[in-house]
């Protein structure tokens, strides 16, 4: 397909059906967009909607989160699920505070310096709260491009993709540029294209119901109610002991939870 073409179909989708709505899109401030950027990984946006506004009336400015506690946020965050997520906002918030003066780094590199922030994400913030050009492949970007250029094609890498989203790239806009692609490359899925299988990055996401993921979630809601023993755990959340202690050892761990004697806790 032609580029011009192309940029064309995809902005004129999204100024019908472009989801202008979504609360993230209606501010510039980085942390914020950081919130929401951490929320949307591996989770629905109509998930998503309700928590983010939540979490930001819980703490509405970076310094806020930085004064809170790890088991107010989690509390706030609980029902998004992978709660690495919400620890690392909590992580991100103490180093800005302390070493940025409570201000976001304006750069990739700076972003992906903070906790929790990987290439994409950071590219994301630079992109949704800057309004700077940089390319960004994500899900829905990839259904988007391999859609309609690699259309017979059984594999593709996102080698093959950069170019192409480097050469649509919207210099003066790339904010809205992003959200028109996002749009419309949910709308695709939604009329039943899925490319995801097709991209040579794709990892298909494990079985959640009986998973290590499953317990983990289910042992941090039973200790943001208190302290409680592994066999009240054990017994609380109806799980076998054996994969209650492993999921337990690796919460220590990552400094998620602590052990006073036979007591375990959220770790402050």
């Amino acid at each position: 397909m032609e580029t011009t073409a192309f940029i064309k179909l995809v902005n004129k989708h999204y100024k019908r059906s472009g989801r202008h709505d979504l609360p993230w899109r209606r501010t510039k401030d980085p942390y914020k967009i950081t919130v929401s950027e951490l929320m949307l990984q591996q989770t629905q946006v109509s998930r998503v909607f309700l928590k983010y506004t939540e979490f930001l009336n819980a703490f509405p400015t970076v310094q806020s989160l930085n004064d809170s506690s790890l088991t107010d946020v989690l509390c706030v965050w609980s029902g998004l699920g992978y709660n690495r997520r919400a620890k690392f906002l909590y992580q991100m918030a103490q180093v800005i505070v302390k070493e940025y003066k409570g201000k976001f780094p304006e750069t990739i590199e700076g972003l992906q310096s903070l906790p929790g922030i990987g290439p994409y994400t950071a590219g994301a913030i630079y992109a949704f709260a800057y309004n700077k050009a940089t390319a960004l492949i994500e899900t829905n970007i990839r259904t988007v491009y391999i859609h309609h250029f690699f259309p017979n094609k059984k594999i593709v890498s996102d080698k093959e993709l950069m170019p192409l989203i480097q050469a649509t790239l919207a210099k003066k806009n790339p904010r809205e540029w992003y959200w028109a692609l996002m749009d419309y490359g949910s709308h695709l899925k939604s009329t039943g294209i899925k490319n995801n299988a097709k991209s040579k990055h794709y990892t298909k996401q494990s079985k959640f119901e009986g998973s290590k993921r499953q317990i983990r979630g289910a042992i941090m809601r039973e200790l943001l109610k208190g302290s409680k023993t592994e066999a009240q755990i054990a017994k609380s959340i109806d799980k076998e002991k054996r994969k209650v202690k492993e999921v337990l050892k690796d919460l220590v761990v990552e400094g998620f939870i602590e052990k006073e004697k036979t007591q375990y806790c959220i770790k402050q």
